[in-house]
């Protein structure tokens, strides 16, 4: 399996121009022969707690269906992030197309103390089951809950695929704690991170994969976009940047 996690500048609130950029990288992914691309966490407005009751929407959102469209013509399946609503309740969201497939949202179960104002945890786990491999998606605080990934190795996912803002505070601190859950279940991590700036964070880019020991395979710098594309069968590793 062909993993790509992008690593990108976001538009404040600006869906549709976001959609463009995202649109530019899994197309580069395709290029690349990628099974799966994964953006970081509220990708598509950018870390805007603050903004997200306007800026909600649904997986089913039209606006959305150019993702469904090329993850059917290319046969890759996509993540990303967005905030969702359901009744009252606001989350913060991956939406995950698969070929010929119904959308699949994950809401992020565990939230910041300066979340919970804003947003409600979600409460259910997804696992993807793509060729060979069980895919668990986290969001961003869920990697720092040890029972997440616990959790998604008594469910036999061999790939964690956590999709964060991680701002220059707090980058080496997930950095090692995604080491660790790579080592500890022996399970293939990949970590997607913003540049730039995001909700007022800096962000630290530096998105990543580790191999089944905790060693670091790959990692992209900390201030242009890219993919990073990790084979799982072949071992083959490759980044493709581009200056923002």
């Amino acid at each position: 399996m062909r993993v790509a996690i992008a690593q990108i500048e976001a538009i404040k609130g600006n869906i549709e121009k976001n959609i463009e950029n995202h649109l530019k990288w899994i197309k580069q992914a395709i290029r690349n022969n990628a099974d799966m691309v994964v953006f970081p966490e509220l990708s598509l407005t950018g870390y805007e707690p603050e903004l997200a009751k306007d800026l909600a929407t649904t997986s089913d959102d039209k606006r959305l269906d150019v993702f469904q469209e090329i993850c059917d013509l290319n046969k890759i399946v996509i993540g990303v992030g967005l905030p969702t609503k359901e009744n009252d309740n606001l989350f913060i969201s991956m939406i995950i197309f698969q070929p010929k497939r119904e959308r699949v949202t994950y809401s992020k179960q565990h939230l910041y103390s300066t979340q919970v104002c804003h947003f409600t945890p979600g409460q259910k786990q997804i696992y993807l089951n793509i060729g060979d491999s069980i895919v668990a998606p986290a969001i961003c605080y869920d990697l720092s809950n040890p029972e997440h990934s616990k959790k998604a190795y008594e469910e036999n996912a061999n790939i964690y695929i956590a999709s964060v803002l991680s701002d220059v505070d707090d980058i080496e601190s997930d950095i090692k704690k995604l080491s660790a859950i790579a080592c500890k279940y022996e399970m293939i991590v990949f970590m997607a991170n913003f540049i730039g700036q995001s909700g007022g964070f800096e962000c630290a880019g530096k998105s990543s994969v580790w191999d089944a020991t905790g060693k670091l395979l790959g990692q992209l710098d900390t201030e242009t976009e890219g993919i990073l594309i990790y084979d799982t069968d072949t071992k083959e590793i490759l980044s493709v940047q581009r200056s923002v």
